[in-house]
C-alpha cells in the first residue's frame, strides 16, 4: 500500500517504512506527525477532492538537517561585475511509520537498533 501526502506544499508518494527528506518541519526529534492523504493505492485506488476521507498517514521525525550548499553566481563579462551567493535549505527527515485507510493499516516494522557494547570488554 503507498499513499500520497502533502507537506509544507509539496506532494510526496510514500510506503510504510519510508525515509522522505522534506522542508523544514517544526518539530522536534521523535515528534509524531499526521500528513493530510491526497491518494491512497494498493488493491484498490482512492483519491480525494482534495483529501480521502478516514485515511491517515503518520511519520516520525527522525533528523533535523542542511541540505547541500547551492550556489548563485552571475558575471557580466568584461564589465568586472560579479555575485556570488549561497543558499542552504532547512530538511527535515521523516520516516512513515503508518498509512491507514480504506479498511486496511500497513504498520512499518521497528526499525533495527545496535546493541550496546558488552561490558565486559570495558573492566577488561
Amino acid at each position: 500500500m503507498f499513499a500520497v501526502i502533502k507537506a509544507n506544499g509539496k506532494q510526496y508518494r510514500v510506503a510504510a517504512a519510508d525515509e522522505i527528506t522534506i522542508d523544514h518541519l517544526d518539530a522536534e526529534v521523535g515528534s509524531i506527525f499526521t500528513f493530510p492523504v491526497l491518494m491512497l493505492g494498493g488493491a484498490t485506488i482512492a483519491i480525494g477532492a482534495p483529501h480521502v476521507d478516514g485515511a491517515s498517514v503518520t511519520g516520525e521525525v527522525v533528523e533535523q538537517t542542511r541540505g547541500d550548499k547551492v550556489i548563485a553566481f552571475k558575471k557580466r563579462r568584461r564589465q568586472n561585475s560579479r555575485r556570488k551567493r549561497g543558499f542552504r535549505a532547512d530538511l527535515t527527515v521523516v520516516r512513515i511509520t503508518e498509512i491507514s485507510g480504506l479498511g486496511e493499516t500497513v504498520k512499518a516494522e521497528p526499525k533495527f537498533q545496535r546493541a550496546p557494547a558488552p561490558e565486559a570488554a570495558a573492566d577488561a
